[in-house]
């Protein structure tokens, strides 16, 4: 039989797994995924038991896959894009200052009614960074002239469309 990474041997449960994991329709290394067996295991275990991996399941497993990359794509969007605007906010929220210094390595602090004009850069560049990520990983839909839909409707409302025909 064959061994798990951490040499446990292939039991009853494992088939019973792949068995029940290839009836529903998934794919080898989904079953792999799921059950913390290498793909190689699944496919001898798969193959003891006279199961196969079809082309039409192997590409249902990919379109699978694929579907919950995008889903995990989408959530980490949507947290980058909370992180931009926490970042932008801190931009005009007060904040402390402090400095160590001096010749007895002393700590001072003082509170400030907005960041000093470093911090803001740094915050800035956080908050354009993660919105720029965001948007990689779920870029704005198009319509057919390559305008993201709100620039269209911007262009709409400011009167910054295409001139009237006379």
């Amino acid at each position: 039989m064959g061994l798990k990474k951490n040499d446990v041997p292939v039991g009853e449960a494992d088939e019973e797994a792949v068995r029940r994991l290839h009836a529903e329709g998934l794919g080898r290394n989904e079953i792999a995924r799921r059950t913390g067996r290498g793909t190689r295991t699944v496919s001898v275990i798969a193959a003891r038991l006279g199961l196969e991996f079809t082309t039409e399941q192997t590409e249902k497993a990919t379109q699978h896959r694929m579907a919950q990359l995008a889903e995990k794509r989408a959530i980490l969007a949507d947290a980058l894009t909370d992180d931009a605007l926490r970042l932008s906010a801190q931009l005009w929220e007060p904040a402390k200052v402090f400095n160590i210094g001096g010749k007895d390595n002393e700590y001072t602090e003082q509170a400030v009614p907005e960041p000093p004009a470093a911090d803001k850069r740094a915050l800035m560049a956080a908050a354009t960074a993660a919105a720029a990520q965001s948007l990689r990983l779920v870029p704005p839909e198009t319509d057919t002239q390559g305008l993201a839909a709100v620039d269209q409707w911007l262009r709409g409302m400011t009167g910054g469309g295409e001139a009237p025909a006379e």
